[in-house]
């Protein structure tokens, strides 16, 4: 390999990197046009495994929108990015594709001046599919699959004698 082509792959493997943090920041701060700018125009997001909808971009931007209200605090983490360039059949460069855990910790709301604590976990793996396009790397597909998740703990049921 030239140390041009080395140039260019650092630089394509960071803004791939910086497409999926944006990603995960647009979620967390419930910023959907951002969220929606971050994929091409007909790409798609699959929640199914985590019990929600798969569709364009904008129809999950929505539903994301809808579902995460209860959750104002929320804080994605994800981790062990596996980027692999140009691995589709015909690339010219032009593809990249991620593979990334992630724990996402969610909270109600903040009780008195105090911050929320996380009442829902979960935890699983991304699937991100992108595209070099003139705008610069786009997300054309997006696919979560959910590990596991901890709800909130139940009160004990009081004991009646």
């Amino acid at each position: 390999m030239t140390q041009r082509v080395e140039l260019a792959t650092v630089r394509d493997r960071l803004a791939v990197d910086e497409v999926v943090t944006e990603y995960a920041v647009a979620v967390d701060d419930g910023d959907w046009e951002t969220y929606r700018g971050l994929f091409t125009s007909d790409g798609r997001a699959d929640y199914r495994s985590a019990g929600g909808i798969e569709g364009d971009a904008g129809k999950v931007a929505a539903w994301l929108a809808e579902s995460l209200r209860a959750f104002p605090m929320r804080q994605h983490l994800i981790v062990n990015r596996r980027v692999r360039l140009g691995v589709w059949e015909q690339d010219t460069g032009d593809t990249a594709r991620v593979q990334a855990d992630y724990v996402n910790p969610m909270g109600a709301a903040a009780g008195g001046d105090g911050p929320a604590t996380p009442d829902f976990v979960c935890g699983g793996r991304y699937a991100f599919g992108m595209l070099r396009t003139d705008e610069g790397w786009r997300l054309n597909e997006v696919i979560v699959r959910e590990k596991w998740r901890r709800l909130p703990a139940r009160p004990a049921a009081p004991v009646v004698h």
